[in-house]
Order: structure tokens, then sequence, then C-alpha cells
């Protein structure tokens, strides 16, 4: 099992940006693939973005891609996201999420992840 847990997430204007953090402690980082998901209010978990950490192939939801980007750091058990652009939409609560599988725009499902984090608020405002 891989615990998580996210940062970084706020308050801000429409336009501007944010950087999620999501550090992982427990089982092997390397194996896995790591994953952003959010969930506005009275909405379904949304899948943002994915990465697989040992060859950083990354992927995105389509409602997010040009504006955010997923990242890691290995060494420092981090995975990250890179939020521009931000619009009033992309207000949700962010969930990081770990899965000991191939990585894809065929798993994006909340079923699909093992591992979740309590997840962080981000708050965009027009």
């Amino acid at each position: 099992q891989v615990q998580l847990v996210e940062s970084g997430g706020g308050l801000v204007q429409a336009g501007g940006s944010l950087r999620l953090s999501c550090a992982a402690s427990g089982r092997t980082f390397s194996n896995y693939c790591m994953g952003w998901f959010r969930q506005a209010p009275g909405k379904e978990r949304e899948f943002v973005a994915a990465i697989n950490l040992r060859a950083g192939i990354t992927y995105y939801g389509d409602s997010v891609k040009g504006r955010f980007t997923i990242s890691r750091d290995n060494p420092k058990n981090t995975v990250n996201l890179q939020m521009n652009s931000l619009k009033p939409e992309d207000t949700a609560v962010y969930y990081c999420a770990a899965r000991q599988d191939r990585c894809g725009l065929r798993y994006t499902t909340r079923s699909q992840y093992d591992d979740w984090g309590p997840g962080t608020q981000v708050t965009v405002s027009s």
C-alpha cells in the first residue's frame, strides 16, 4: 500500500496558476502509475492526468490538456500537477491516486486506482 498526501491547493483568480504536489510513502514508488483526479460538488470524480513513473509518459483528460502538466520526482517520491490558465470550472477537490499497474487513457476511473490521498481544495474565482 502507498500513503499519499496532497498539498498546494488554495484560492486563485481565473487565469492564474497553482502547483499541487503529492508526497508518497510506503511501497516502491517507481513501479507505480500516479494520477490526479478531481471532484466538484454534485459531480463524479473526474480523471485529470496520469504519469508512468518509470518511463515518464504522461496522459491528460480533455478538459485540462494544454493547461495542466503532470511531472514526477522519483528520488523525492513526489508527483506534481502544474495548473495554468485556471478557470472557474476547475474548482474542485483534487486527489492524488496510485495504481500498481499500467498507465494510460484506458485507466481513468476511480475503481482502477488502488490508493488515494485525502484531497486538497482548489477554488478558482471569476
